[in-house]
């Protein structure tokens, strides 16, 4: 059960700090959305530990963000209608 909490605060912080990066505010379901996806997409693109596989280190958190940032890029890119 603690390792739920920790995974969604961090996945919380991770989409949050993606969110301030982009200029898009969000609450925070999406943010929590946003940082377990990024690390998601971050952990299948780079092949590297995310906080998905409950690694809880630097590395691990730059790509979680890394992914996070490029998910909400694209989505952004989406609702501009850019990429039709």
């Amino acid at each position: 059960m603690m390792n739920l909490i920790v995974w969604l605060v961090a996945g919380a912080v991770i989409g949050w700090l993606a969110g301030v990066v982009m200029h898009d505010r969000s609450g925070l379901l999406v943010n929590i959305v946003v940082g377990v996806v990024g690390a998601l997409i971050a952990g299948f693109l780079l092949n590297r530990p995310t906080i998905n596989q409950s690694v809880f280190n630097l590395n691990a958190l730059v790509i979680s963000l890394i992914g996070a940032i490029v998910l909400l890029a694209v989505v952004n890119l989406v609702r501009r209608g850019h990429l039709r």
